[in-house]
């Protein structure tokens, strides 16, 4: 096979991923070996390619590759989130293009037209991965809204109201009036906003007095239904049981008093507006008071904004302030800073809002969930510090708001049969639901036709804190062959921004329909930001293309600079250097290979200095192939790529590919070049799970290999005995040979040019690494020396002083001049830097630091022209 001058992965990753896919390399099926389990975090369908999922899935192809090169029976299920808010969003968007409205579409009629767009627009992300090098399991894809998936939320959602924790309530939820939809309380982000506080006049009924009041939110003023006062605040107890009169829509409301009110907080007067603010509600319910909802559910104004009926809150915001002003119940406004609530999803602003909601009872659920990361130990966070958050978040839960008011997603499969409160059942069909209708109202004449299915569908999390268990049929089936082999799972990869959406409670779910855990060890990646550590996103258009990436460096060369940098739950600072920087060790490995490749080999003996060499590499490599095991335990996958990165390009292609190369046109002997191809192989194996298609192309061009000797299914690198001694002896070499050059390049003494090495010492130091010194070197001999060489050039390593004599090396007269020259400097340098010390007036008045760095500048030049001298001397 012939061997490309360059390493072009355009022209290798396609080929060898379709060879992979071919040869069922990823398929993983039950067997007697050990199971190695990663479900993957399902993407949105919606979802395209972008930096956090390159590092999320790099991190998870790493491991299964390692786990199956290690003979474990990997399987890395992949799949997909039907995402019901974005989803619907990006439908409605679609249909508005055509002219549709999805309000005059019936529920079936929509979800015709969700699937249509899922089956020709989504799914795109699973295909990107595969560029990356994912080694999923294709076979075993899921989606959320598989037919088996849905079963299994439905079994779960019956199961749980049978148990008496899914319950039906009238509460203040978070509403989304852009999708239309309540959101739980960890879909709503918290952003601070500059905005005004606002001071309005409300009129006492039957007299002129006024009482102020500040908000936030003027337009609320049309629901309010009381104003609150504290019962212990004496300016205001004339006002008990009096009412006040609400400005522009004339509503009389009564004056209450509550101690919740705080004294010394504004006005110390309080607006209540139940329907808009759940502190308001609770208020309202204590107290027996109207409730006025002013909202449409777009936050448009219902019929109670009068004349602002059908505008914007935001619009009606600016133009009911100014009504305000201009009839005098503005009294006067100020900036505020609030915090305001925004969805996670669309971004739009949060509205509170009362609506008729299904909950899921969370605390003792979230019992065992908390016991296994924080008692027990049985599921671990790396890194440890995520701990703290995540129990804050299970010690104050609070009941799960599942409903959600759209079309796509599980339908909740409720049915209601009657006008009462409490006229509904629950079951996993119609038929079902009918029987038991039938028992319950006591009326054998229901039919199906009487019967009406809740129209909300579950939260999208409802379905996916179940995916360890379903996408194994474990709910459905909870005793099958699958869920038994590979749940639980071992690893799960993931951002910390899911650790409660998603991690909490698929822990919640482990214990509570398997009375396991889901996983053993979750790594939480940190989050790609940029150079300015602004988090990467389109709105701030600073995240690359990750698919331009791949085309630019390499799947390669970017999963190489993305985990180079990324330890476990710190956020990494995104640079396309970095991905050059893989670029290049792709190619610095590619062209190892070609030189290995391209020496002729011949029956000759071994050289002394390649033996050791050979020597010294084996056991260098057991010594970083134990580095590499630890740190993987230990999750620290960066530095473990690390590790290998300066084993291969400094160990292997600096040292020993020069200690082994043979001389000029000269061949190399057969048994050096058969240990250095079986040492580039065992780099490979080592170097496979983070660069894949590289490690695969040069594995394959080294030999003819079978399908079955694919590196992709080779044996992980076995570990051996690390010969400590050996090891610090080169290492002390190393830096023997190091000077040796520094003097070279200093002097301009040629490489071909043969030196001799005296080393000052009663007994020479490491007589065992000479064949190596002298070939890398280029030196004649090594001696040693019991005193100070006159004419001779000299450096030390640690306590060792050597020299290496100049006769005939070096031109003394020209190295003379360049000396003086260099002296004359340093000494004319020394004195300006004196004279600006000996003026009393700069020392005095100069900034500290400024006068500490003339100090320094004049101690170094100092010592300069101290070794200058010396080197001088000895030239004479």
């Amino acid at each position: 096979m012939e061997i490309p001058s360059k390493y072009d992965p355009k022209n290798v990753e396609e080929r060898w991923y379709q060879y992979w896919e071919e040869n069922d390399f990823f398929t993983s099926k039950p067997d007697d070996r050990e199971p190695y389990t990663i479900v993957i975090p399902p993407p949105n369908v919606t979802g395209v390619l972008h930096m956090g999922h390159m590092l999320n899935n790099t991190i998870q192809d790493v491991l299964i590759r390692k786990a199956r090169l290690e003979g474990k029976n990997a399987c890395w299920v992949p799949g997909m989130d039907h995402a019901s808010i974005a989803t619907e969003a990006k439908v409605v968007a679609k249909l508005k293009e055509e002219g549709i409205s999805k309000a005059d579409l019936t529920r079936d009629e929509f979800l015709k037209h969700a699937w249509d767009w899922t089956d020709e627009y989504g799914g795109v992300i699973l295909k990107q991965l595969r560029k990356l090098g994912a080694s999923c399991d294709w076979k075993r894809t899921k989606f959320t809204m598989d037919d088996d998936m849905s079963a299994s939320v439905i079994k779960v959602f019956v199961d749980l109201f049978n148990k008496g924790l899914i319950y039906r309530g009238h509460r203040m939820v978070n509403w989304d009036p852009e999708a239309k939809t309540t959101l739980s309380d960890e879909e709503v982000i918290y952003e601070e906003r500059q905005g005004l506080l606002y001071y309005l006049a409300y009129q006492i009924e039957g007299s002129d007095e006024k009482v102020t009041i500040a908000t936030t939110r003027p337009e609320t003023i049309l629901g309010d239904t009381a104003i609150c006062i504290n019962p212990n605040d004496e300016r205001y107890g004339h006002l008990k049981g009096k009412k006040a009169i609400v400005p522009i829509c004339g509503r009389v409301i009564p004056i209450i008093e509550d101690e919740y009110v705080d004294i010394e907080f504004g006005t110390g007067c309080l607006k209540v507006t139940p329907a808009h603010d759940e502190n308001d509600k609770n208020l309202g319910e204590k107290h027996n008071l109207e409730i006025v909802d002013i909202f449409n559910e777009d936050a448009t104004l219902n019929s109670y904004g009068l004349h602002y009926q059908g505008k914007d809150r935001f619009v009606v915001r600016k133009e009911i302030s100014k009504e305000l002003e201009e009839k005098g119940f503005m009294v006067k406004t100020e900036q505020h800073t609030n915090k305001v609530g925004t969805s996670e999803r669309t971004k739009a602003v949060i509205e509170p809002r009362l609506s008729d909601q299904w909950f899921l009872k969370m605390e003792g659920l979230a019992k065992p969930a908390l016991e296994a990361v924080m008692e027990t130990g049985e599921v671990k966070l790396f890194p440890e510090k995520f701990k703290s958050t995540y129990r804050h978040w299970v010690e104050n839960i609070r009941d799960w708001n599942i409903s959600r008011q759209l079309w796509w997603g599980q339908q909740i499969p409720a049915y209601y049969y009657g006008d009462g409160q409490d006229d509904f059942v629950v079951a996993d069909s119609l038929e079902r639901a009918l029987e038991i209708a039938k028992s319950k109202s006591q009326n054998p004449n229901l039919k199906e036709e009487d019967l009406t299915q809740d129209s909300d569908v579950l939260d999208t999390w409802f379905s996916s804190w179940l995916w360890p268990i379903s996408v194994f049929g474990g709910i459905l089936d909870p005793d099958n062959e699958e869920v038994n082999y590979y749940y639980p799972t071992n690893d799960l990869v993931t951002g910390p921004d899911i650790l409660f959406f998603w991690v909490a409670r698929m822990i919640v779910a482990g214990y509570e329909f398997r009375g396991e855990r889901p996983y053993e060890n979750v790594y939480l990646t940190g989050l790609v930001r940029d150079k300015q550590r602004r988090k990467m996103s389109k709105s701030l258009g600073n995240s690359p293309d990750a698919l331009k990436l791949i085309e630019e460096f390499g799947a390669d060369g970017v999963r190489v600079g993305l985990l180079l940098s990324s330890a476990a739950g710190n956020d990494l600072l995104f640079d396309e250097a970095l991905c050059q920087q893989g670029k290049n060790f792709a190619n610095k490995i590619w062209n190892a290979f070609r030189l290995v490749k391209g020496w002729e080999v011949a029956d000759l003996e071994q050289p002394q200095a390649s033996k050791i060499g050979i020597d010294w590499y084996k056991a260098r490599f057991n010594q970083v192939l134990a580095e590499v095991e630890d740190h993987f335990s230990k999750y620290r996958i960066s530095d473990a790529l690390m590790a290998m990165y300066k084993l291969i390009w400094d160990d292997f292609c600096s040292w020993l590919l020069e200690i082994v190369k043979p001389a000029y046109q000269k061949p190399i002997d057969r048994k050096s070049l058969e240990s250095v191809i079986e040492l580039f192989e065992q780099n490979l194996k080592l170097l496979h799970p983070f660069m894949p298609f590289l490690t695969e192309e040069v594995w394959q061009h080294i030999a003819e290999r079978k399908v079955e000797n694919a590196l992709c299914i080779a044996d992980w690198p076995k570990s051996g005995p690390a010969d400590k001694k050996l090891i610090a002896e080169f290492d002390f070499a190393a830096e023997v040979i190091s000077g040796i050059r520094t003097i070279r390049k200093e002097k301009n003494i040629p490489n071909k040019d043969e030196l001799q090495l005296l080393e000052l010492s009663t007994e020479h130091t490491v007589s065992s690494m000479d064949a190596i010194i002298k070939k890398l070197g280029n030196i004649s001999e090594i001696e040693t020396a019991k005193e100070n060489v006159d004419g001779a050039l000299s450096f030390r390593v640690k306590s060792n002083e050597y020299f290496i004599p100049i006769s005939g090396a070096i031109d003394v007269e020209a190295e003379k001049a360049k000396i003086n020259q260099e002296l004359d400097y340093t000494k004319g340098f020394l004195q300006s830097v004196q004279k600006k010390l000996s003026n009393e007036r700069f020392v005095n008045n100069a900034p500290a630091q400024v006068v500490e760095i003339e100090r320094k500048k004049a101690a170094d030049a100092e010592a300069k022209i101290e070794t200058l001298e010396k080197s001088l001397a000895s030239l004479s």
